[in-house]
């Protein structure tokens, strides 16, 4: 699995953990809310500076955050190609 695709899985676990909306959490990090759909979704990845922000919306360290996404990346064996 690409990390981008870890970290969307991830970050809608945590955020459907706390019972959070896309919006409310995006306006906790201070981004857009189309923004965290992109993340979500694998379609894009978050700058370091948004893992902060993300991390801190969800009551993470950005450390932390990284270690379940990590976690996530070589839980799954890596993608065929065909």
């Amino acid at each position: 699995m690409l990390p981008r695709e870890a970290f969307g899985r991830v970050l809608r676990a945590l955020r459907e953990e706390r019972a959070l909306s896309q919006e409310r959490l995006a306006e906790l990090a201070g981004v857009h809310d189309t923004y965290v759909s992109l993340l979500e979704r694998g379609r894009s990845s978050p700058t370091l500076e948004t893992l902060f922000l993300l991390a801190h919306a969800l009551d993470l360290a950005p450390s932390a955050l990284l270690a379940i996404v990590e976690r996530e990346v070589t839980a799954l064996p890596p993608p065929r190609h065909r």
